[in-house]
């Protein structure tokens, strides 16, 4: 049994992936921001809160992280206008949430994952941080993705001398409230594919970036 932590695990890909640990029978804690959901081990984190991070280092009680997966995330600026539009507040609570949280929940749990001695760390990113592909809109979330996932490969290679691994994710095209109704797959699939990824993820492969099916993603 692995102690997992999933960040932002409320809804969409963050609680399917929390109910399939759950039911693999690892001890899974999920973060939350609003209120409480019923069942299973909760704990109260909003990312883009610098205060959160004292009470995260206290409240989360088990005494090693063996897989944290980074999955809270916002997408603020869908259909903003070039011409008005990507107000400077929205680029600040984005990149609070999408990559700011990201690295200051990693830092707090840092601990806990050295004492799990192969501990992991899965960040879901998503295929608009390519540079490769760039289609162009959605400015802020783009740009925010693109961080985190350059945040994913320097951790990597700071965190491998540790026996630490990071691996970055394109969760597909998920039928979610983000996603949208028209979106390629589902969540289960989504859910699955991740899960095998996570469980394949070591040293040897730190710092990948793939899709949930296993693809690498182009950069």
């Amino acid at each position: 049994m692995s102690n997992v932590l999933i960040t932002g695990a409320t809804r969409g890909i963050g609680r399917a992936l929390f109910d399939g640990y759950a039911a693999r029978g690892d001890a899974v804690c999920g973060t939350y921001r609003g209120s409480q959901p019923e069942g299973g081990d909760w704990m109260q984190l909003d990312v883009s809160e610098a205060g959160a991070f004292d009470r995260l280092a206290a409240n989360y009680a088990a005494d090693t992280v063996d897989l944290l997966v980074c999955n809270a995330g916002v997408y603020h600026d869908k259909g903003q206008a070039l011409d008005g539009g990507y107000p400077a507040q929205m680029w600040a609570d984005s990149f609070a949430t999408n990559v700011t949280g990201v690295f200051l929940t990693i830092q707090t749990l840092l601990p806990k994952l050295r004492a799990a001695k192969a501990g992991k760390i899965a960040i879901i990113s998503s295929q608009m941080a390519s540079s490769e592909l760039a289609p162009g809109g959605s400015y802020i979330y783009r740009a925010s993705k693109s961080a985190v996932l350059n945040l994913g490969r320097n951790l990597a290679s700071d965190l491998a001398s540790e026996g630490i691994a990071v691996g970055i994710y394109h969760p597909g095209w998920v039928q979610t409230d983000m996603g949208g109704d028209a979106a390629a797959i589902t969540v289960d699939q989504s859910r699955d594919g991740l899960m095998t990824r996570f469980d394949a993820l070591g040293i040897g492969s730190t710092g990948e970036f793939l899709t949930y099916d296993g693809s690498p993603h182009p950069f």
